[in-house]
């Protein structure tokens, strides 16, 4: 007997069945946008993703309605962090990173909270620029940033306000509480280092009541003892490395000098390059001056 072994392996075409009712149509449609969203999420997390420019704090590095790419594999890849379009937060894993943040890199992080808040009432990300890092001190006379000691000079494209000006309330709304720091005159203070000892006492226990229960700890204070997770504490030993970031905005920006360290885990990419910008105060509605608000000169800027 003659065996035809190409028809017997030939593999036959599947023709995919067409949605034909109305519900079939419906549930196709949705299988397509929650794997586009799958996607979306795993390309988010892994490599790649898109900022928006909320505001002005960073000017003129990048500008208020400037769209970025940004570079999330830099710092450390993680699993999906929110869902898109719904900026619904997820319990989320950050793989090793290539590189920790470095002084002078522009990052973007996920805004760990106010002042006196343990966690962010609202997912968000923040776009600053890292001026110190962990075991670094970090003081501002006068608007100049000292470092360990050292002058650091201006971003290259930073906004300075020359008058410096000091606005009375300051001291009563800046990091950490107490230490009545201004945006113009701020510190010394030392950025937390993994390992950091900090001693405690009935004086500094606002200054780093918050902080340690960022860390996931519960503290209270009964006027006489400090208690730690139920437990008498005179010390409390730093758990991760932290970065501080400030707007190269200086005089217009709410950055760590009002709400404090950012967490090294926190840091998620770095912006690479306008794709877009225009304005996004202007309705589409307004089609018209949307368009005519464009800034072609920023497209394909390279943020430094």
């Amino acid at each position: 007997m003659k065996i035809d072994f190409k028809k017997l392996f030939s593999r036959k075409k599947i023709e995919k069945k067409k949605p034909e009712t109305t519900t079939e149509k419906i549930i196709s449609w949705v299988k397509t946008i929650v794997w586009a969203v799958i996607v979306v999420m795993i390309i988010n997390g892994l490599a790649l993703a898109s900022f928006v420019v909320p505001t002005g704090s960073m000017e003129n590095t990048v500008m208020t309605g400037d769209f970025l790419f940004v570079n999330k594999f830099i710092y450390g890849p993680t699993t999906p962090q929110v869902i898109p379009f719904f900026n619904i937060p997820l319990p989320f894993y950050k793989f090793p990173a290539p590189k920790d943040p470095e002084k002078g890199d522009v990052i973007v992080f996920i805004f760990p909270g106010y002042r006196d808040e343990v966690e962010a009432t609202e997912f968000q990300y923040y776009l600053k620029r890292c001026i110190a890092t962990a075991g670094d001190t970090l003081q501002i006379i006068e608007n100049v940033v000292y470092i360990n000691g050292k002058k650091q000079d201006f971003p290259p494209h930073s906004v300075v306000d020359t008058s410096n000006f000091e606005d009375p309330t300051d001291k009563f709304r800046t990091f950490p509480v107490g230490l009545n720091y201004t945006r113009n005159n701020y510190g010394p203070i030392r950025i937390p280092k993994k390992n950091d000892v900090i001693e405690l006492s009935q004086e500094n226990y606002r200054q780093w009541a918050t902080f340690i229960a960022r860390e996931g700890h519960n503290i209270d204070n009964n006027g006489s003892i400090i208690l730690i997770d139920g437990k008498p504490a005179t010390k409390y030993q730093v758990e991760r490395d932290y970065c501080f970031g400030m707007g190269d905005n200086r005089d217009h920006s709410l950055d760590s000098r009002y709400w404090g360290f950012i967490p090294y885990e926190n840091v998620v990419g770095t912006p690479m390059i306008v794709y877009w910008s225009w304005d996004t105060n202007l309705p589409l509605t307004n089609i018209i001056d949307k368009i005519s608000s464009i800034r072609f000169s920023r497209l394909a800027k390279i943020i430094q």
